[in-house]
């Protein structure tokens, strides 16, 4: 079933009937059902399918913004122990705060015993895998030149990238 449409299936079941569902899933999988971003996520806060260069998430306050970008960052980082990603915030402190600690960040939407280990005096994630997350500051463009990054940069879309003024240094 397509995204939301199990979710859907279940609510439009009668109570005893979707309580009878939820009991067929294992503790596991009970345990894990409310980390399944897929199935809660709305169609518009998914990646796109296909191979693509930018995903670009223009939208107001409350649309899930840091959430969906959280979710994807964690998706890329379970799929591939080789991952190397970019976290871009405003500042290194807004990065912290909002996309790694924050209600909807990276540490908010890992499931228990799949956290990636945060090192603040690193500006690091590093998952269970292998996989690392880099954290970056828009005020420090220079800092991205040099590392490797392999799947993304995510930047913070209110506060992120300023554009250079011609002829500055």
């Amino acid at each position: 079933m397509p995204n939301n449409a199990l979710l859907d299936h279940l609510l439009d079941l009668p109570e005893p009937e979707r309580l009878k569902e939820l009991r067929g899933l294992t503790e596991q999988e009970r345990f894990e059902f409310r980390f399944h971003w897929r199935l809660w996520a709305r169609q518009s806060q998914l990646a796109p399918d296909g191979d693509w260069r930018m995903w670009l998430v223009m939208a107001g306050r409350g649309f899930g913004k840091t959430r969906a970008g959280a979710e994807w960052v964690r998706a890329v980082a379970d799929a591939d122990p080789s991952a190397r990603i970019a976290l871009v915030g405003a500042s290194h402190g807004d990065a912290r705060a909002v996309m790694i600690e924050g209600e909807s960040g990276v540490l908010a939407v890992c499931a228990p015993g799949r956290y990636p280990v945060f090192e603040p005096s690193l500006r690091r994630l590093t998952w269970p895998n292998g996989a690392q997350a880099a954290v970056y500051s828009a005020l420090e463009p220079e800092s991205l030149r040099g590392p490797q990054h392999s799947h993304a940069l995510w930047p913070d879309p209110e506060r992120g990238l300023r554009q250079r003024k011609p002829g500055a240094a």
